[in-house]
């Protein structure tokens, strides 16, 4: 059977994205993995094929025939108000307000929703350049994904478009951040930070 984390590997794998060392380590797992092996051929296939695609640009008089059609509905609705949405909430990601400034100077963290039922939060976590944020034993699994900048964790640092998981009871060393950087966080209710953000 195939992890979640060896079809992500996989994926990455097939188009390239994986680094030099990540990049053997994988191929040598390869080696002994025929389902794996079979699974990447079938994504490098699927990438090749992807790569090999063109657009299709449509006739110019069906795009003048969809864009008459668009006019002639002329009075769309207006958006619904949001305070009409139930059960959704927004936050606006230009908005300066509702950062909290953590202990460490030059990190910051944003609450975006709370599930209390189902146990986990989720966060904007923010480092400004140079920013170095101490090391700690996770209170419970935390997923980030970098959003933008760079975030150094151990050995490995992470640029927008990464993602990285941590197990309960893990420990992480001193994190850094070179540029500065923004994540989303997925944490567990008991972690601290979710509860320095409620406060």
């Amino acid at each position: 059977m195939i992890s979640e984390q060896q079809q992500e590997q996989a994926s990455l794998y097939a188009i390239g994205a994986l680094g030099e060392a990540e990049a053997r380590a994988f191929e040598i797992e390869l080696r002994g993995n025929a389902e794996l092996a079979e699974l990447v051929r079938g994504l490098q296939r699927a990438a090749d094929l992807l790569a090999a695609s063109r657009p299709v640009t449509p006739p110019a008089a069906l795009k003048q025939k969809v864009l008459g059609r668009i006019d002639a509905l002329g009075n769309v609705p207006a958006k619904p108000s949001l305070a009409g949405l139930a059960g959704l909430s927004f936050v606006e990601g230009a908005e300066k307000k509702d950062w909290k400034a953590l202990p460490i100077p030059g990190a910051f963290i944003k609450l975006l929703s709370l599930e209390k039922e189902r146990g986990y939060a989720v966060l904007l976590g923010k480092l400004d350049p140079g920013v170095r944020y101490p090391a700690h034993i996770n209170a419970g699994p935390e997923d980030f994904f970098i959003l933008t900048g760079d975030l150094v964790i151990g050995d490995r640092k992470l640029v927008a478009g990464d993602f990285h998981h941590a197990a309960k009871g893990s420990q992480h060393a001193e994190n850094y951040s070179v540029d500065g950087c923004t994540l989303l966080a997925v944490l567990t209710t008991d972690d601290p930070l979710v509860a320095f953000a409620m406060a």
